[in-house]
């Protein structure tokens, strides 16, 4: 009996020295090392985009799990909306750049650090792993001016209760408004380039690009411009113009004033908004020459996928959808036109970005697969897979040489958005009806900006 006591004590010392017995862990590390199931709703994206990214993320902490859903863009805003009114929503949610404040309240901010079980590797000769909690500092207001393109910033920091600014989402991409262009349909007007600035070189090329029959009806535009519904993102090429010919959007206290002369521009008498929006509207004027839309034509991107259309402005998600659907058609993509004379430039941003519902229990472990997914080593793999330009300065260098993609992160660094109100969707349909008044003669172009103006406040003043 003795010696079978002798050789078990000999056993248990013996795993307990070579690593091979149960390590103590303490309680702490045991309650985190509990599995967490993170429920994750996005757009656009298969979820095979992100299968690399969860999979690195799954060696790192191999407790938490994480379900990706995607969902129609047409149901996506209402089934959030729902679902986090129920209390069954998503740990972490997709929203567009635009919508952030809409959903501030209904957000937790980034925290400050993250406590999480990490597998450390301990030992020299014989080296373990073993479970360990870490406490993370997160991602800075001056890392995330540092690591981001500008908008970013502007967009995702906002003061939370306490009157300190916070991060409230990261982005993994921002794409940049750029013009395609039918290379055919140039060359047999004997265009060599497409447009470079909004001059008379660019209303001569769209008028040169311009066919109508002998009824009068445009059977070949030469741009995408002067219209609203038709014309995809009218409300952000209409924005960049204003944008570009200097208009302030918003004031500081978030105050719409895009219908109003700059302090700058005192002087000159000259409201860059109002210039902007009757240079847009032209286009869909009869009357001018520069006339080349209307709203009996098809959408802007069916016009372009047809061949009907020689100037489109898009985004680089818009480049999947025309190679499919016409794979033999002969286009470019050009740099956004620019203000003739204004070289620094001004580009406009379209993204989406992701944050954590305030109702998860996870927010800690939300917001740590987040910073770890937005991370440049990580990231790559879902820029690749999706072809969208790079959120992040680091990126931007390498992705210039895909040549599907580098107009659009040509653009990144100069690309801005602006703070439409809570209800983005409702100040795009305001903006758009600004549009039509103008086309349709609905009174002075004055007071339908100014008009236009005061009822994009109404949606801030919500």
């Amino acid at each position: 009996m003795k010696n079978k006591l002798f050789i078990i004590l000999i056993i248990f010392s013996f795993l307990l020295t070579s690593g091979f017995g149960c390590k103590i862990t303490d309680k702490e590390t045991q309650e985190a090392m509990k599995p967490v199931t993170l429920e994750y709703w996005r757009v656009w994206d298969d979820s095979d985009a992100f299968d690399e990214i969860i999979a690195n993320y799954k060696q790192l902490h191999p407790f938490i799990t994480i379900n990706y859903r995607k969902l129609r863009y047409s149901e996506y805003e209402k089934e959030l909306v729902e679902a986090l009114a129920e209390d069954r929503g998503p740990d972490i949610v997709s929203i567009h750049n635009t919508w952030i404040r809409k959903y501030e309240n209904k957000l937790a901010p980034m925290p400050a650090s993250i406590t999480m079980v990490y597998p450390v590797t301990k030992g020299t000769i014989k080296k373990e792993v073993i479970n360990e909690l870490r406490t993370i500092k997160s991602l800075t207001l001056r890392e995330l001016q540092n690591n981001f393109v500008d908008t970013v910033y502007d967009d995702v920091v906002l003061e939370n209760q306490s009157g300190q600014d916070v991060i409230y989402a990261l982005p993994f991409s921002v794409d940049t408004l750029a013009m395609y262009y039918n290379r055919d349909l140039l060359n047999n007007a004997g265009i060599a380039q497409p447009p470079t600035f909004w001059n008379k070189e660019f209303q001569q090329a769209v008028k040169s690009l311009t066919k109508q029959d002998t009824q009068g009806e445009i059977i070949q535009s030469g741009v995408a411009m002067g219209g609203s519904d038709n014309i995809d993102r009218s409300t952000d090429i209409l924005s960049v113009l204003m944008m570009q010919n200097g208009s302030q959007m918003t004031d500081d206290n978030n105050n719409i004033v895009f219908d109003r002369i700059p302090t700058a521009l005192k002087n000159q008498n000259y409201n860059p908004g109002l210039d902007a929006l009757r240079f847009y509207t032209d286009f869909s004027n009869p009357a001018k020459e520069v006339y080349s839309w209307n709203s009996d034509l098809n959408s802007s991107l069916e016009m372009f996928i047809a061949g009907k259309l020689a100037l489109m402005f898009g985004y680089a998600y818009n480049l999947p959808t025309i190679e499919a659907r016409a794979p033999k058609l002969n286009f470019g993509i050009a740099r956004l036109p620019q203000i003739d004379g204004n070289y620094n430039g001004t580009n406009f941003a379209n993204y989406w970005v992701e944050a954590v519902s305030n109702k998860s229990e996870y927010v800690d472990e939300a917001w740590d697969f987040i910073q770890f997914a937005a991370k440049a080593e990580q990231v790559k793999s879902y820029l690749s897979k999706t072809k969208k330009p790079t959120a992040l300065r680091a990126l931007i260098n390498e992705q210039l040489e895909n040549d599907d993609i580098n107009i659009f992160v040509e653009q990144v660094l100069t690309s801005k958005s602006w703070y439409r109100g809570v209800d983005s969707n409702a100040a795009e349909l305001i903006i758009n009806d600004m549009i039509d008044s103008v086309v349709a003669g609905q009174g002075k172009i004055e007071e339908i900006i100014t008009l236009g103006a005061r009822r994009v406040q109404q949606t801030i003043s919500k």
